[in-house]
């Protein structure tokens, strides 16, 4: 049952980074692609109908874990408080500028909110990357499974260990750049004219320097993590998911260069979800990583819930999980082809 609920959590944060990455990534882009007053409501009108519910999969992820690892949960909400306020604070940001930029008619109020709304899409995949490094690298977990962490000490990944190091920070702008390609082969699926050129022009730029910034990135891991990377070859799943994830990458770069936007569009999400559970895949079943004494690890197995309760809500998952997919089809074919921008006042 722990086995489950581990996939379960892994397939609730890999639609969270697919589905919000690309609104994420085309927030980030949103200054770059669009120059212009009403480019950049297109832009917001190709992510409006989707942004809020895609956030919702990271509360899905939490109550996952909630169900299914309290002990996960509850400490690494403690260890990670600060770092979580900041995360709540970009969101809160981003919502507040999508949804009031356009109430007033004037230069500086848009520009200041589209100022807020491509910070907030800038450094969230930050975070949510230094987030990932801070698991792979490991946490200094004490014998009850608790742990605490300022912003930074000397910026090595070895202890004592802050938030942020220069291998964490290196996964953040990684996540930076892979997100950002992303939200670029989704607007230049769902847009048109200038900014759809824009668009395709940074998305295939983007997805060349994801290619040698993964490079590095796998380098510095198997400095600070050797075990992740010598796992993959034990483990044929996340070997073939690692492949599927570099044909992705190399896919969306080629399609963009033919105009094929939506089929660049669907590789990038083959990208970021093989990516994401190949990494999944490796660490089981580590969950949170103890540093220096990686045996203090909390796991899937020592600290999964009751076994009981875990096939109760399972029971709930298999009657909600197919509405959910059954909205999100609604979702897409009910805003289907190219977004524009709505008239003055009405919407974006």
């Amino acid at each position: 049952m722990h086995e489950i609920w581990y996939g379960i959590v892994v397939f609730m944060l890999t639609a969270y980074v697919v589905l919000d990455g690309f609104d994420l990534g085309a927030g980030a882009l949103h200054l770059v692609v669009a120059r212009n007053d009403a480019e950049r409501r297109q832009v917001l009108a190709a992510i409006g109908p989707f942004w809020d519910g895609n956030e919702v999969w990271l509360l899905a992820a939490g109550g996952a874990l909630f169900v299914g690892f309290p002990r996960v949960l509850s400490s690494g909400i403690s260890g990670f408080y600060f770092a979580i306020f900041l995360v709540l604070w970009c969101l809160i940001l981003r919502g507040v500028a999508i949804e009031l930029r356009s109430h007033v008619r004037d230069t500086l109020w848009r520009k200041t909110w589209d100022a807020g709304f491509s910070v907030a899409s800038v450094l969230l995949p930050v975070f949510f990357g230094a987030a990932l490094g801070n698991l792979v690298r490991g946490v200094p977990l004490d014998a009850e499974g608790w742990f605490e962490l300022t912003l930074f000490t000397n910026f090595s990944p070895a202890p004592p260990v802050g938030i942020l190091d220069w291998y964490t920070v290196l996964v953040g702008l990684f996540a930076l750049f892979a997100l950002a390609a992303h939200g670029g082969t989704y607007l230049s699926w769902k847009t048109d004219g200038r900014v759809r050129e824009r668009s395709r022009r940074a998305a295939r730029l983007l997805c060349a320097v994801t290619a040698v910034l993964w490079a590095v990135v796998t380098l510095a891991t198997e400095a600070v993590d050797p075990d992740l990377l010598a796992a993959l070859p034990k483990r044929p799943l996340a070997a073939l998911l690692a492949l599927s994830a570099l044909a992705g990458l190399a896919a969306a770069w080629a399609f963009l260069g033919r105009g094929r936007d939506l089929a660049a569009f669907l590789s990038s999400c083959a990208f970021v979800a093989g990516l994401s559970v190949a990494t999944a895949v490796c660490v089981w079943p580590v969950m949170l990583r103890a540093m220096p004494a990686s045996a203090a690890s909390l796991t899937a197995r020592n600290a999964g819930g009751d076994p009981a309760g875990l096939r109760t809500a399972l029971g709930w998952l298999a009657v909600g999980l197919p509405l959910v997919a059954a909205y999100y089809v609604f979702l897409f074919r009910f805003h289907r082809g190219t977004a524009a921008a709505a008239a003055e006042g009405d919407g974006y």
